[in-house]
């Protein structure tokens, strides 16, 4: 998810700035709203953003890819905060862990659209998808981690292969990224689900009024 400097075309880091950008003004604008009505939305909102940048700044290498494993936390933080927000704290949290090599200023845009925007909305889809159909929500939490960390590594494996791939075979390049992820990548999906569900099941417990506010524009309960 991580995706070194000097990896991507000049095209593509312009392109996925330009898509980071525009959810970055989305969420931007969402904290605002949601700060205006609700003074507690910040710190919140705070407390998530140091939560991403944590639980992502665990770096295993994998150096087929010329990127890194970890696991992410944006899908717990859609399920708190909301989609939109979550685009701003995961893009933060890229910027302080290129500081600690981990990904690059001229990456920030593609890990950005990996992480926090790939990550973030198929977790949170997932989660919204399966309380729709009556699932418990720590099952629910569980998979929105699960499938948002296995999300984000197809979006950077996509993303390298888009920029990579010399002969157009891009879907056999995608393939050959994807199965360097594996190893690495499947078992701390497996831990994604497990730390999500347990988090969200224990805010359940304590504090369920967290979970019923709609924030973002999504009805969280």
């Amino acid at each position: 998810m991580h995706i070194s400097d000097g990896i991507l075309t000049a095209k593509w880091i312009v392109i996925w700035y330009a898509v980071a950008v525009f959810f970055l003004a989305l969420g931007a604008r969402e904290i605002k709203k949601h700060s205006q009505k609700n003074p507690e939305y910040i710190p919140k909102v705070a407390l998530m953003g140091a939560a991403v940048f944590i639980i992502s700044v665990w770096h295993l290498p994998v150096p087929v890819t010329g990127s890194s494993s970890h696991p992410i936390g944006t899908p717990l933080a859609a399920i708190l905060i909301g989609g939109f927000p979550t685009v701003v704290v995961s893009t933060i949290g890229l910027f302080f862990h290129m500081f600690l090599a981990h990904g690059g200023l001229t990456t920030i845009g593609a890990n950005t659209i990996s992480m926090g925007i790939v990550g973030t909305f198929m977790g949170l889809l997932t989660y919204k998808a399966l309380r729709g159909t009556g699932a418990r929500r720590w099952t629910a939490a569980g998979f929105a981690g699960l499938i948002g960390d296995i999300s984000t590594y197809a979006a950077t494996s996509m993303m390298l292969a888009l920029s990579l791939a010399s002969s157009g075979n891009v879907i056999g390049l995608w393939k050959v990224f994807m199965l360097g992820f594996a190893p690495t990548q499947l078992p701390l999906a497996v831990l994604e689900f497990g730390f999500t569900a347990g988090v969200v099941h224990h805010i359940a417990s304590k504090r369920p009024e967290l979970l019923k506010k709609s924030v973002g524009g999504y009805a969280l309960e």
